[in-house]
């Protein structure tokens, strides 16, 4: 039976997109033939050389099924149920994860700390840590960074080097949620190596799925000792793919035709023509610093309303106000211009815009 598709007139998110020919290219070649199970197949091995090629280090790498999970699992092995993370009010793990990194821990707390522009403020962040030492207070234990940040914004190797000074003062471990750390490394042009554990990061969650993988996150463990007994951890948690090879391999695409880095690359470079578009055709200003891979604008309400109903999807529930538009893998330059055609009349049209 055929059926009409319309298609998505999206910004909404990069977990949108679909599977990038480089992932599937690689997914289809693990699928001949039969491989073992649970990870002890030569793609996964593969795939985690490759890592520990690209990161410069001897790192223990595990795969997960989505963010959550690993952002989840990873603090939980870096806390005890009586322990706290610090991590910036606007984090994912804060505001979208529904408790799991709580759950996971079987209660670790999560301290929310300011910061402009969705980066953490080390001055607030020591005040957490300082606010009080007894018995009766959740001991801090972990900072965690997000690179890009839910803002849009990335972490400079200065921001990241004042916040591991800070760790190493008060004996902290340093999380890194990286669900667009390619964007991130694109922004900065920095190697991955410079970006993380030379920064003093401990664990990296790397996310896959929003630069062009189906399914399928990586969890890079800089201090192997955080890593002991991690994969039952990840078991318990039914988190260990019997065909762990079909998570492996696409990654393994990503990283030996360097599509993880150039999938970013383009994202970052529709969201620069987005916002150059938006600030030259329709004279609007951003509400941050575009350094990835979104857009945020505050619209008015009967605007939004317009773009919505002629099929256009993005996010207005972020939690800080405004519309977010966010550009992927494979986002046309077409469809910004069309966007912004759009809401050019959609503005003219509004009452009192």
């Amino acid at each position: 039976m055929n059926k009409t598709h319309r298609p998505v007139r999206q910004f909404a998110s990069d977990n949108y997109s679909g599977i990038c020919p480089e992932a599937l290219d690689y997914l289809l070649e693990a699928n001949s033939g039969d491989a073992p199970a649970y990870g002890n197949d030569q793609w996964t091995q593969r795939t985690a050389d490759r890592f520990r090629e690209l990161f410069e280090t001897d790192c223990e790498v595990f795969f997960v099924f989505n963010g959550t999970a690993a952002n989840s699992l990873s603090l939980a092995a870096l806390c005890q149920s009586y322990h706290s993370v610090i991590c910036h009010e606007t984090a994912h793990i804060e505001t979208d994860e529904c408790g799991g990194p709580e759950f996971a821990s079987n209660g670790s707390k999560l301290l929310l700390a300011k910061g402009e522009h969705g980066k953490l403020d080390p001055s607030d962040v020591e005040r957490l840590i300082t606010r009080r030492s007894d018995i009766h207070y959740p001991k801090p234990k972990v900072i965690s960074v997000t690179q890009a940040t839910e803002l849009g914004t990335v972490y400079a190797l200065d921001d990241l080097r004042d916040l591991r000074e800070l760790a190493r003062q008060y004996g902290l471990k340093m999380h890194m949620d990286g669900a667009r750390f390619a964007n991130a490394v694109a922004t900065l042009d920095q190697t991955p190596a410079q970006m993380t554990w030379q920064a003093g990061i401990d664990v990296l969650c790397l996310g896959g799925t929003k630069n062009g993988m189906a399914v399928g996150e990586a969890i890079l463990f800089f201090d192997q000792e955080l890593a002991t007994d991690f994969a039952w951890r990840c078991k318990q948690a039914g988190q260990l793919a019997s065909k762990m090879r079909f998570i492996a391999a696409p990654w393994l695409g990503m990283l030996e035709t360097g599509a993880w880095l150039h999938n970013a690359r383009h994202a970052n470079n529709m969201a620069a023509y987005l916002e150059q578009r938006l600030q030259g055709a329709v004279g609007l200003q951003p509400m941050f610093p575009r350094q990835a891979n979104s857009v945020f604008l505050e619209l008015p309400q009967p605007v939004i309303q317009t773009l919505q109903a002629k099929g256009w999807q993005f996010y207005t529930f972020i939690g800080v106000g405004g519309v977010r538009l966010m550009c992927s893998w494979n986002t046309p330059q077409e469809a910004i211009d069309q966007l912004v055609s759009d809401l050019q009349q959609a503005l003219t049209s509004a009452p009192g815009c």
